[in-house]
């Protein structure tokens, strides 16, 4: 049985790839096996998730529903107050939902453990019992070509950049751009604050 307790990680620690089983995408293979781009929002945009005991609790939380409820991690991104993220799900296995209820889940029972502040309560959270940690909908996009699943990631690697927090993708720690610069799918310089990427909110 996994302990609940949190590895703790230093306060510009980036994000580990262990935790979030990354995968580097074969492009000609991956949108035939379940993939998906998802947008997740705390409640209020309260900016919680790059603190350094959220980003803890969340790394656990993702090994635990990965074991429970496999998924693999194609890109990810951590903004204060929102996450980006492609994930491949096992063959016939379409139910996303599920895992996603179980990070919220699991990470608001944690998080609030722990000594975590929630947003403002609306009167309806508050008649259903609901901690204001998570929106309760999240944005979905099924991947299905090559040049979508590119945008995707592109999008979700240059979206620091986008909200300004940065002036260079490799500057944000919190995201699996460096693993895609090993892998040799960017350079190190890719998405520089100038360069023009549109203007498009894909489930913001």
């Amino acid at each position: 049985m996994r302990s609940d307790a949190c590895p703790r990680r230093g306060l510009n620690a980036p994000i580990s790839e262990s935790f979030y089983n990354l995968h580097i995408p074969n492009y000609r293979r991956i949108y035939g096996a379940n993939a998906y781009y998802f947008t997740v929002v705390t409640c209020n945009r309260n900016p919680i998730l790059t603190g350094e005991n959220a980003r803890a609790i969340l790394h656990e939380v993702w090994r635990i529903v990965q074991d429970r409820h496999p998924f693999t991690t194609v890109a990810i991104c951590l903004l204060p107050e929102h996450l980006h993220a492609v994930w491949t799900l096992p063959e016939g296995d379409d139910n996303y939902s599920i895992r996603w209820k179980e990070i919220k889940r699991q990470f608001t029972m944690r998080y609030l453990a722990a000594g975590g502040e929630e947003g403002k309560r609306s009167e309806s959270r508050q008649k259903r019992g609901e901690a204001g940690i998570w929106q309760r909908r999240f944005w979905e996009h099924t991947i299905t070509t090559d040049d979508d699943l590119s945008r995707h990631v592109d999008y979700i690697h240059y979206n620091p950049v986008r909200h300004g927090l940065v002036k260079m993708a490799r500057d944000w720690s919190w995201s699996s751009f460096r693993r895609y610069v090993r892998e040799g799918y960017y350079d190190e310089d890719w998405g520089r604050a100038s360069e023009y990427f549109g203007k498009e909110k894909l489930g913001e």
